[in-house]
Formats: structure tokens, C-alpha cells, sequence
């Protein structure tokens, strides 16, 4: 499978936009300072520097992914928190998973273009990086995005869409 089959995608500027406004469970996003550094950012794919000021908002990227592909998720739409900046940043350019991200343990969700769920992948962050194991769930012609997310808290990372 060739690096240009699926695309990673942090989240779109413009749903940032809302984000940062009323956020997916109908609340303002919660604006505070790293005071470590580490936080996984979202909206730039990156992690947040020491005393860096970010923001905790919840986030439904099925049901986002959905609107605009007409997909129906049904009952594996969900909302979670995710990390990102309080003000515009300089989003993603990039179009491999993120240096940053890996070595940590991920847990791989993929979904067809209808909005199933058509299974999932443990990543143990030793074994098999998420390069791998993405061209792997690519493999299936049924995949339509994937969902990257971690194992501890089961927070959304990013996501990869086929390139049609």
C-alpha cells in the first residue's frame, strides 16, 4: 500500500472553530496552562510545550465525520475530550503519523463509509508501528476512515481518511 491511500487528519480548522466556542457537549472549552508540557494537541498534532496555555474541550468526531460524508454511526457515535489550542495555531501540514505520537500504546478503530464499525487493531507500541498497522487495516477495500485513539482513557487522537 503506498503512502497516498489514506491521509492523517487532525481536526479541520473550522470545526476548531466551533470548538473553541461551544464545544461538542454544549459547553465553553476549559482554557488552562500546561504547566508540564505533554498534552497531545489535536488541532496541530503535536505536544503541548511547559507552561503552554491549551484548552479541554469535548469532541464527537464520528458524528462530525458523519454530517459531512452523509455516513449514519448510529450507536458508536460518542464524545470525548480532546486537547487543543484556546486560539488559532498553525494547524497540520504533515502526511505521515506524527513523530510525536509514536511508541505510545493506540487503539485503532475503523468504520465504513456508511458509519459501521468494522473492527479494531491494539496497537502495544513494540510490535507494530501505526504506519504498519494502518496500511494493514487499509488493506480491507471496506475501510473508509480510521480513528486513532489512546488505550488508557480511550481519548481520540486523530484521524485517517481513504484518498479516493
Amino acid at each position: 500500500m503506498s503512502d497516498n491511500d489514506y491521509e492523517i487528519r487532525a481536526i479541520a480548522p473550522a470545526v476548531l472553530k466551533q470548538l473553541r466556542e461551544r464545544d461538542d457537549a454544549g459547553n465553553a472549552p476549559q482554557p488552562y496552562v500546561d504547566e508540564e508540557g505533554g498534552a497531545p494537541l489535536r488541532c496541530c498534532l503535536r505536544r503541548g510545550t511547559p507552561g503552554e496555555k491549551i484548552a479541554l474541550a469535548s469532541y464527537a468526531p464520528l458524528r462530525r465525520w458523519a454530517r459531512e460524508t452523509g455516513a449514519r454511526p448510529g450507536p458508536y457515535d460518542e464524545v470525548g475530550p480532546v486537547f487543543i489550542h484556546p486560539a488559532e495555531c498553525d494547524g497540520w501540514a504533515g502526511s505521515r503519523f506524527p513523530e510525536v505520537m509514536h511508541g505510545d500504546r493506540r487503539v485503532l478503530r475503523a468504520y465504513s463509509a456508511d458509519g459501521r464499525i468494522l473492527g479494531g487493531r491494539l496497537l502495544d507500541g513494540d510490535t507494530v508501528t501505526v504506519d504498519e498497522a494502518l496500511a494493514e487495516v487499509y488493506a480491507d477495500p471496506e475501510v473508509a476512515a480510521v480513528h486513532v485513539r489512546f488505550v488508557e482513557f480511550g481519548c481520540f487522537l486523530l484521524e485517517t481518511r481513504r484518498l479516493r
